[in-house]
Formats: structure tokens, C-alpha cells, sequence
């Protein structure tokens, strides 16, 4: 397979299949389709657009990248020395975003801006947190903690609302159309948010492995719900919703990932991933919520059947077994090289058979119809190869 800073292949519109035929054979037949490598440092976020087949990006070297991933073409690169760019997540616009901010925080106290790729223009900044941004969700993700930055971010699916959450311990409601906060909730630790597809009740992941559930439209009145995630003391990195709003999936900094019940809180099944103490990785949901595919610290990536019956008897079971093999072996639909080194940004397209994988290199990973239908492999160990030796044409 050949690969360029800007590659385009005509097996692309591979993607285009509908996800109602996404079976395990089609996920286990996932293979890179393109791949960029022309980043100047390592990609901190990514995120889809949720109804066009767009893509954006940011990194370390300060840029905003915009990619139509039907056609795997580059579409627009703008460059934000003065602020940097580190979480990014669309709003409703196909060419508006939010971006949180990395440099001069302290000096002008503008964590986040909501940017215009069509015409490069800051649209509106917004100031109020302390500390890094922890959670950027527009509907938003790891360089080391640096005061005043934002660490999650969040877009409504509904209206003009989003969330940002930072270490200042503190998440902020805003509203596209205005400068000023429009609600805060102080809480413990580093605090990780989601909204779920409906627009109509967000999650906080905190310290101690506790889930809190509050109604977006009344969260004043504090959480309607609260989960307790057991046996896992490591902080959560990245919370999502499936498309159903059933599940919840939660990646902690020790690469531990849990899928819960949304309802009840109840743990589905877990994962345990090789760790990576530089680097948080992430995990994604296939629309359809039937799969879960992850990054790993020894550079590879797992996708695993959640509705596969465990061997293991429960969730308890498996904690107490530190091997996991048992677990792991009967639930993986598949394990494959990254080529990228480790993961760092895993996202599924939300109505495409296609995700994207990034640590310094982007790569689009697509249904490959010639590739064997085998058995996944057992975990390997040993590693992927780093991201400098993914080959130049």
C-alpha cells in the first residue's frame, strides 16, 4: 500500500456502505484507506461532522484541518499561531467550529473560540476557566495539563448549546450566540461531559469513578442520577453515548474501558488495554452501538462484539481476573496493527462504515472486500510500528 502527505485512493467509496450491512466480517475486513502524514507535531482531537461527510482536525502544530472523507481529499488548512489549537468539535455548520485555545490564556483568558474555516474569521471568543479545558464536546480531546486550558469539550445535537469542561473543577454551559457563560457546576477532579444524541441529558464523569446524569434543561436543580463505576480508581478521559442513547462507554487513563448501561448504570462488559502513560487513548462506538473500537498503548487497535455473551460470568469476574484473556479472546472481533504508533484519536464516521485513527499521522480505515475474513488474532504485544515508519511514496 502506498502512502503520501496527502493521499487519495479510488477504494475509498468503500466507505460509502450502509451501515445497516456492518456485520463482523465487515469489521474484521477494516484496512487503511489513506493516510496524511504532513502534521507538524501530534493530532490532539478530531470529530465528524454529524449529516456531511467531513472531517476535522487539530494539532500540535497549531492547525485546523478539513477533510471530505467520501473523496479522502485535504479540503482547507488554517494555521492559529497566536492561540494554538488543541480540542475542536463541530457546531450545526458544516464550516464552523469550536476550537479551545493552548497559548497567552493567562493574558487574555480566551479558552475558546468559535472559528469560521469558510472565511478563517473568529467568530466570537469565550473566556471564564482557569485551568485546561479537560473535555471540549461540541457534540469535543492530550498534551500535558497547562492552567487555563479546556480538556472537553461539547456541542448539543439540538440547538446552539455546548459544554467545556476544565481542571479548574468546573463545567461551563455557553450558547454559540453569546459571549458570556450561561451556567456552571463546580465538582471534583477532572470533570468529562457528553451530551446524548437527543440533546436531552448530558453525563459528568468524575474523580472516584462516579457518572452523574443531569436534565440539560433543569441541570440547576443538580443530577437526577448518579453511577458509581467500582474497582477502577484512575480518572475518566472520555465518556460517550451510543446513537440509541442505551450505553455509555468510558476510557480512564489507565486504558481501562467500561461499557455501561445508560439506565442503570450497570457495567455491560470492560476492556483492558496495554497502558501508555504519555499518551490517553480513545474509544469509539460504531453507530449502530453493536461495536466498540479502541486504541491501545502497544500501537494497536481492538474492535470488540458488545453483544457477544462473555465466558466470564460478570463484570466482577473479570476484574478479578488480571489476565483478561478469557474475556477478551471470546468478546475481539478483531485486532490490527495501527502503523501509526499509539492511537490517540479513535472516532467512527456517524452514517459511514469508516473511522479515523491518529497519533501524529491520520488514517482513514475502511471496509477492504479482498481481505481474508479470519478469526482476530490474539493480542500482540509487541508493539505497532511508530508513527515515522509508516512508509513515504
Amino acid at each position: 500500500m502506498r502512502s503520501s502527505s496527502n493521499r487519495q485512493t479510488p477504494t475509498i467509496s468503500v466507505a460509502m456502505i450502509s451501515l445497516t450491512e456492518l456485520d463482523d466480517d465487515t469489521v474484521r475486513s477494516m484496512s487503511i484507506g489513506a493516510v496524511f502524514s504532513d502534521f507538524g507535531g501530534k493530532i490532539n482531537s478530531v470529530d465528524f461532522h454529524r449529516k456531511d461527510d467531513l472531517l476535522v482536525t487539530a494539532s500540535e502544530d497549531d492547525s485546523v484541518r478539513l477533510y471530505d472523507i467520501a473523496s479522502a481529499k485535504l479540503l482547507k488548512t488554517t494555521y492559529h499561531k497566536k492561540h494554538g489549537t488543541d480540542r475542536i468539535c463541530f457546531t450545526h455548520h458544516p464550516s464552523s467550529v469550536i476550537c479551545s485555545s493552548v497559548y497567552h490564556l493567562d493574558s487574555t483568558g480566551e479558552s475558546l473560540r468559535y472559528l469560521s474555516l469558510y472565511d478563517n474569521r473568529c467568530l466570537r471568543y469565550f473566556k471564564g476557566h482557569k485551568d485546561k479545558l479537560a473535555s471540549l464536546k461540541c457534540f469535543a480531546f492530550t498534551i500535558p495539563p497547562d492552567d487555563n486550558m479546556v480538556v472537553s469539550l461539547c456541542m448539543s445535537p439540538i440547538n446552539d448549546s455546548f459544554m467545556s469542561s476544565s481542571l479548574d473543577h468546573s463545567i461551563r454551559i455557553w450558547d454559540l450566540r453569546v459571549n458570556a457563560c450561561q451556567g456552571i457546576l463546580h465538582l471534583r477532579g477532572r470533570p468529562t461531559v457528553a451530551y446524548d444524541q437527543q440533546g436531552l441529558v448530558f453525563a459528568v464523569a468524575m474523580e472516584g469513578g462516579a457518572i452523574k446524569l443531569f436534565d440539560s434543561r433543569s441541570y440547576d436543580k443538580g443530577p437526577f442520577d448518579t453511577f458509581l463505576v467500582g474497582g477502577d480508581t484512575a480518572e475518566v478521559c472520555d465518556i460517550k453515548f451510543s446513537n440509541d442513547g442505551k450505553s455509555m462507554l468510558l476510557t480512564t487513563t489507565s486504558n481501562n474501558i467500561y461499557v455501561l448501561d445508560a439506565y442503570g448504570g450497570d457495567k455491560r462488559c470492560g476492556f483492558s488495554l496495554e497502558p501508555s502513560p504519555s499518551t490517553t487513548i480513545e474509544a469509539t462506538f460504531t453507530p449502530d452501538g453493536q461495536y466498540v473500537v479502541s486504541g491501545s498503548g502497544d500501537g494497536t487497535l481492538h474492535a470488540w462484539n458488545i453483544n457477544m455473551q462473555n465466558e466470564l460470568s460478570s463484570i466482577d469476574d473479570y476484574e478479578n481476573d488480571r489476565t483478561h484473556t478469557e474475556l477478551i479472546s471470546w468478546v475481539e472481533v478483531s485486532c490490527w496493527n495501527s502503523h501509526i504508533g499509539i492511537a490517540s484519536c479513535l472516532k467512527w464516521a456517524p452514517r459511514r462504515a469508516m473511522f479515523v485513527a491518529a497519533s501524529s499521522v491520520l488514517t482513514f480505515w475502511i471496509p477492504d472486500s479482498s481481505k481474508p475474513t479470519v478469526d482476530p488474532r490474539p493480542m500482540d504485544t509487541e508493539g505497532a510500528a511508530p508513527s515515522e515508519h509508516v512508509p513515504q511514496q
